[in-house]
């Protein structure tokens, strides 16, 4: 029978770690006598991060003595003490091989139930010293697993650990594991985990779009971030950058413009997906060449290109597309990307857009157009007013191609004339959204500031659109993920401190950085870390894939092999370093 060998407890403390400061809860540490578990917790205990650890459906981390001596096997370690792996319970049984998901156990007077594997986390090797501990736990099967706690009750070392009913689907902790981070999914298991209610609400998740990835037949892998199969006869993207001509400029308002690009060597060109971007390498003035990514705003045609370029006060590189850039000059392009795509669907569509974030609507617009899609539409516009209203008569024009549309225009500083109901001075609000009668299965794309995407996907979500139907688009750094890290006050991106490194170029094309890569870092995430990029991950070890990156030009290698490939064109920044110049749309 297997028992209870530990409880294990510790507040949240601030760890030093890496020149920044760790707000963390796992530093453990054995407790005598009895200790009440209530629901969130057990008494004394707590949790740094509560967006990773900890809550109802996390209320207790459980590790096996077992695993312990693996661990101290294969680390050669002899200094591993029950808690270190951020446990709440060092057990002797348990496996993760046989334990499943939505079984139940009861130990002392408490009862349990098993939701979920632990989470991939970089603080467990902060814990260890062993930076690549998140990856190992995942590789070696043994990942220990979090409970849910279903009657409170005391426990204490040496009490009996007895299972009271087995999950549905048998599902094993270990397997579980596996079909979230390691490759060649099995689509019969997937549903079998989609059939356990006990799984965490983040697991089903997860465990939901990996299902509806396969469906759409392409590759699986990390919910949200999936590049799209190419379909039959496409013409492929290039590699890099390649050298195309600017065929015309066209200024739609006084501060926009649009740069119709074509090949110079009369290939045909790839078919962009509606919402998807280009990069161009510009070199602007004496500094070093400069990337810049720019939506596609209509559809291509198959020798011609269209970009929609707003001129931005400070902006060096868009005050140059505006005040310099000339038709015939050469650019050198990178291949159309992104995966702010118009999906294959037949549910309702909402496009709602701010300013210059109509660019990438405007594409998927196009292509509705064109194929007189009979889904029912709402174009959703803000801008100033309407002399700065970019694309008003193209965006009108193609609304009255389609059979089921519906527009709405807002100026914050213009009243409309008295022929345009469709315009309203002001902004979009919940009670205007309501009365424009979108029905709740529809799905929305949404571009625009962070504020204005942030107030208007809370508006939809309140009206009952699903939140993973609601896609949002962002031009400029994505918001940082650095789970636990306390210094986070945004700052400016900038050159690394030191003196610059005498490898080759790197450039974050977001961020507007471009610094030679320094051998004495450990990989392209700390370069991005020293630059002030702002950066996403969590385990640091190439197995969550919160860091994966469109990688728009160059070629790395891998420090340490992630468990599962990321997507072709993609580069997980937290374990790999340049082999040559490298353009990350970061």
């Amino acid at each position: 029978m297997a028992t209870l060998l530990s409880v294990n407890v510790g507040v949240p403390k601030d760890v030093s770690w890496q020149g920044r400061t760790v707000h963390t809860g796992a530093w453990k540490s054995p407790v005598p006598g009895p200790r009440m578990v209530r629901r969130l917790n057990v008494d004394g205990d707590g949790q740094g991060d509560l967006a990773g650890h900890g809550g109802d459906i996390r209320a207790v981390l459980v590790y096996q003595s077992q695993s312990y001596q693996y661990w101290q096997k294969h680390l050669g370690r002899d200094d591993l003490t029950h808690g270190m792996f951020g446990e709440n319970f060092t057990v002797d049984g348990l496996p993760d091989d046989e334990v499943c998901i939505g079984d139940r156990y009861r130990i002392g007077e408490a009862e349990f139930e098993v939701t979920q594997p632990r989470v991939t986390c970089y603080r467990v090797g902060m814990r260890l010293g062993e930076p690549t501990m998140a990856s190992l736990l995942v590789a070696h099967h043994r990942p220990g697993f979090y409970l849910r706690v279903l009657t409170e009750g005391h426990v204490q070392a040496g009490d009996a650990i007895t299972l009271i009913r087995k999950g549905p689907e048998e599902l094993s902790v270990a397997d579980t594991d596996a079909l979230l981070y390691l490759p060649d999914r099995d689509p019969a298991t997937l549903r079998k985990a989609l059939n356990i209610p006990a799984l965490s609400p983040g697991w089903q998740q997860s465990f939901r779009e990996l299902t509806a990835a396969q469906q759409s037949t392409q590759e699986p892998g990390r919910p949200g971030e999936r590049a799209a199969t190419e379909q039959a006869g496409e013409v492929p993207g290039w590699p890099g950058f390649k050298t195309m001509r600017v065929a015309r400029i066209v200024s739609e308002t006084p501060d926009v413009s649009s740069v119709y690009l074509e090949g110079i060597d009369g290939t045909p060109l790839p078919e962009a997906r509606p919402g998807q971007y280009l990069s161009l390498r510009l070199t602007v003035g004496d500094a070093a060449p400069a990337v810049r990514s720019y939506s596609l705003s209509s559809a291509p045609t198959a020798t011609t290109y269209r970009i929609s370029v707003k001129h931005e006060p400070h902006g060096a590189v868009s005050g140059y597309i505006h005040a310099t850039l000339h038709t015939d000059d050469l650019v050198d392009v990178a291949s159309p990307r992104g995966t702010f795509v118009l999906e294959a669907d037949t549910r309702p569509i909402v496009l709602v857009s701010a300013g210059i974030g109509v660019t990438p609507l405007l594409a998927m617009l196009h292509r509705l157009a064109d194929v007189r899609d009979p889904r029912p539409v709402w174009w959703i516009h803000t801008a100033h007013d309407r002399a700065h209203h970019a694309f008003a008569h193209e965006t009108h024009a193609l609304l009255t191609q389609l059979p089921n549309a519906h527009e709405y225009v807002y100026y914050t500083s213009e009243a409309p004339h008295p022929h345009e109901p469709h315009i309203t001075r002001g902004r979009p609000t919940a009670p205007s959204l309501a009365a424009m009668g979108i029905p709740t299965d529809a799905v929305a794309y949404l571009c625009g500031p962070n504020a204005f995407m942030d107030d208007l996907g809370g508006i939809l979500r309140k009206h009952g659109l699903s939140p993973e139907r609601i896609h949002t688009e962002q031009f400029s750094a994505l918001p940082a993920i650095n789970p636990g890290v306390t210094d986070t006050a945004a700052v400016r991106p900038h050159q690394p401190p030191g003196p610059p490194g005498t490898g080759p170029l790197i450039t974050f094309a977001r961020s507007g950085i471009s610094t030679p890569w320094s051998p004495a870092l450990a990989s392209l995430l700390e370069l991005a870390e020293a630059c002030d990029v702002p950066t996403r991950w969590s385990c640091r070890t190439g197995v969550c894939h919160t860091c994966i990156t469109p990688l728009v030009a160059g070629d790395i290698t891998y420090t340490t092999p992630p468990l599962e490939l990321p997507e072709p064109d993609t580069v997980l920044v937290c374990c790999s370093r340049p082999t040559g110049e490298v353009v990350l749309d970061l």
